[in-house]
């Protein structure tokens, strides 16, 4: 703004980013930006250019940050100017007192060292895609088991049938049951670098810190790395942590890759023994139970400016494609009263799935796919088909819903003087968090002089898969850029992965002190 100077430390955070060496080009986008950021939003733009682990962005990093959030509507980046505010006072703070931290460092570390590996066609263009049993896939799972066995002191570690990466940290006693942890390692097509791998590297820190202190606890930490969560390959989800729920289904090894590679070959090609993946079932009276730690993949923490969220239920979800079949005809020759116009009757239920879906507390509805095959500008749609994603904390209030969403379908088609046609393809039941587990995490949170927020998880986690053999809960950790998740702008602070290993410590120091 006219008049307005920077702080001493502003500028020299500014100078440390570089921003003092611009070229003329860069500088000339520097101030193009500048003058559209304040014509559009009438305040100056806002960054931490210390960024997310303290060291600092690259100058194409702040330019590409600038011009990403022009893009912003002016009440979401007015929310974001405000958090960039509170971020550059926390590392302003940090310094000030000498704190540095070192877990969540450690964290950030492992996962940038982590993203290097990613698939053909993908690596080349600088994206982050993990597919299972991949060459980048398996080169995951040994730096996994390497950090296991050479950084934090792990008793036993190996790469089981499945392709988990598994480390076991004894207790006292090496026959003591055991705390089980873990998530999964593998992304989505041009993911990010936290979904799933902060809930291994988090416990893995953890157990580093015993390590290091010469410590064991009453019970043992067994902190697994699972291989597949996303269904990305394969047309099967959740094959390494159904593996160890007794759940992975023998005929997934016939299916094939875009490329005509069966399951069965590339377990071969990995050197897994396919015949060893129903041993791998745990034995719940082994175990304690289940934790894990994940980023949120949602605003909700973000928008409350709180790092961490304590989770209450992982959704149930129910899914259906479907499509309704009228009859394609003349644009400008038939009367609007004589048509079968199949895509307005699919924007009908899809206006009446967002009021259902609005109509009760942590219930969510979704159309997320709207097609008309072969569609044409001067045509009638005769077909058009859709998907339907209903999720809710408990699976009466989804039901309910789905129910509604059907009723509705019916009537609209009948009304109209359609057909159609709906296939299920998934159903998964909710898995509400054990109380006496939800409730370490909330003292764990508290512990840290935090706030205790519960929510629901909407997505799907592994735990949702060990919920069924064993008590589980789960920790949320608030992402960065509102949120985002699988996608490259997915983002966490180290310090805000520092205050998920200590709350992942005290949930180890709970049970020590109860005598689990």
């Amino acid at each position: 703004l006219p008049g307005t100077r920077l702080t001493a430390e502003s500028t020299s955070e500014q100078a440390s980013a570089g921003l003092d060496g611009c070229t003329p080009g860069e500088l000339a986008q520097l101030d193009q930006l500048n003058a559209d950021y304040q014509a559009k939003f009438g305040f100056p733009f806002i960054l931490a250019v210390r960024g997310p682990r303290g060291l600092g962005l690259s100058r194409p990093e702040i330019l590409a940050t600038f011009a990403r959030r022009l893009d912003n509507p002016a009440d979401f980046e007015r929310a974001e100017a405000l958090r960039q505010i509170h971020r550059i006072a926390e590392l302003r703070l940090n310094a000030k007192l000498g704190h540095v931290p070192a877990l969540g460092n450690q964290v950030w570390d492992w996962a940038e060292q982590l993203s290097r590996h990613s698939d053909p066609g993908y690596a080349e263009r600088g994206e982050l895609t993990v597919t299972y049993l991949t060459d980048a896939h398996r080169a995951c799972a040994r730096q996994l088991a390497e950090w296991m066995r050479d950084d934090c002191g792990f008793d036993e570690v190996s790469i089981d049938a499945v392709g988990n990466a598994v480390g076991i940290y004894y207790g006292s006693d090496p026959q003591a049951a055991r705390l089980l942890t873990g998530s999964h390692f593998d992304t989505v097509r041009n993911g990010g670098k936290y979904d799933g791998r902060l809930g291994i590297l988090a416990p893995m820190t953890g157990v580093r810190e015993l390590h290091r202190q010469g410590r064991r606890l009453p019970f043992g930490v067994e902190v697994v790395g699972f291989a597949e969560e996303e269904g990305q390959r394969y047309k099967a989800t959740f094959l390494g942590s159904g593996a160890l729920t007794g759940q992975f289904n023998t005929a997934w090894l016939d299916q094939r890759d875009a490329d005509g590679i069966s399951m069965r070959g590339a377990m071969a090609q990995a050197g897994l023994d396919s015949q060893a993946i129903a041993g791998l079932r745990r034995d719940p009276a082994r175990y304690l139970g289940f934790v894990e730690v994940h980023i949120e993949q949602g605003p909700v923490l973000n928008a409350l400016d709180l790092p961490l969220g304590v989770v209450t239920s992982i959704n149930g979800g129910v899914r259906f494609v479907g499509e309704i079949i009228g009859m394609a005809s003349h644009a400008g020759t038939t009367p609007m009263g004589s048509r079968r116009d199949a895509a307005t009757a699919v924007a009908e239920l899809a206006l009446f799935l967002e009021k259902r879906g609005s109509s009760a507390p942590d219930l969510v509805a979704t159309m997320g796919q709207l097609e008309v095959p072969s569609g044409s500008i001067n045509v009638v749609p005769g077909r058009c088909t859709f998907s339907l994603d209903m999720r809710a904390t408990t699976d009466a209030v989804r039901d309910a819903c789905t129910a509604d969403v059907l009723a509705e379908l019916q009537r609209i088609c009948e009304r109209r003087g359609l057909r159609f046609r709906l296939e299920e393809t998934m159903r998964a039941p909710a898995a509400p968090s054990a109380p006496d587990w939800q409730q370490r995490w909330e003292r764990a949170v508290q512990a840290l002089g935090l706030p205790v927020f519960c929510m629901p998880s909407g997505a799907g986690h592994d735990a949702m898969k060990l919920h069924e053999i064993m008590p589980q809960a789960m920790l949320f950790m608030r992402g960065q850029n509102a949120g985002i998740s699988h996608n490259p702008l997915e983002s966490i602070t180290s310090d805000d992965a520092d205050l998920c290993v200590r709350a992942f410590q005290h949930l180890l120091e709970q049970l020590a002190t109860d005598g689990c």
